[in-house]
Parts: structure tokens; sequence; C-alpha cells
């Protein structure tokens, strides 16, 4: 099992920035991917970025102004969001699973582990 508690987020500006991080715990794996997944309301959960064995995926909305990152002593990982925009307001929610396959780390299904989720909103 892994638990995963994240912690950031809030209200941003356009053009500014925010973080957030997702601390695991319980069960360790050399080889996790870990991420995170955003939902608009009455949407789907949708890639945002993940990161396994040190490399980083992001969806093309992100790219360039999001980064992710871990810590693998602490067990970590982060987002630092920048050049944010009112689209990117959702709820934010970090994900981890040791088994996920190449081909499918874009997929929120196919993560076993979530955390409780956290409201990123970006004011214009």
């Amino acid at each position: 099992q892994v638990q995963l508690v994240e912690s950031g987020g809030g209200l941003g500006q356009s053009g500014g920035s925010l973080s957030l991080s997702c601390a695991a715990s319980g069960r360790t794996y050399s080889r996790i991917a870990m991420g995170w997944f955003r939902q608009y309301p009455g949407k789907e959960r949708e890639f945002v970025s993940v990161i396994r064995s040190g490399i980083t995926y992001y969806a093309d909305s992100v790219k360039g102004r999001f980064t992710i990152s871990r810590d693998s002593a602490k067990n970590t990982v982060y987002l630092q969001m920048n050049s944010l925009k009112p689209e990117d307001t959702a709820v934010y929610y970090c994900a981890a699973d040791p088994g996920v396959i190449s081909s499918q780390l874009r997929n929120p299904g196919a993560y076993g582990y979530w955390g409780q989720g956290t409201q990123v909103t970006v004011s214009s």
C-alpha cells in the first residue's frame, strides 16, 4: 500500500506561479511512476505530468510551464507551475503506481494510488 498526501496549490494569478507537493508513505518501490492529474468540474481526470526513474512526461498544455521533480530520499514529488493560466484552474491529484507500463503513463486508469486532491485556482 502507498499513501499519498498532497500540499500546496491554492489561489494564484495569471502569469504567476504555484507549487504542489506529494509525499508518499508506506511501501516503497525502486521504480514507481509518480505524477499529477487534474480534473475540471464534470470532466474526467486528465494527465498533467509524470516522473519515473528520472524520466519526465508532460501534457502538451503544460509543457514549458510546469516542471515535475522528485526527491527520492523524501519520497516526494513536486510540481512547479509557472506562467499560470486561468485554464489551469482545476483540482490536482497526485497519483502513483509501481506497475504502470510505459504506454499507459498518461492514463489515470493505470494508477492505483491517489491523493485526496488539492484545488488550484488561477485568476485572470
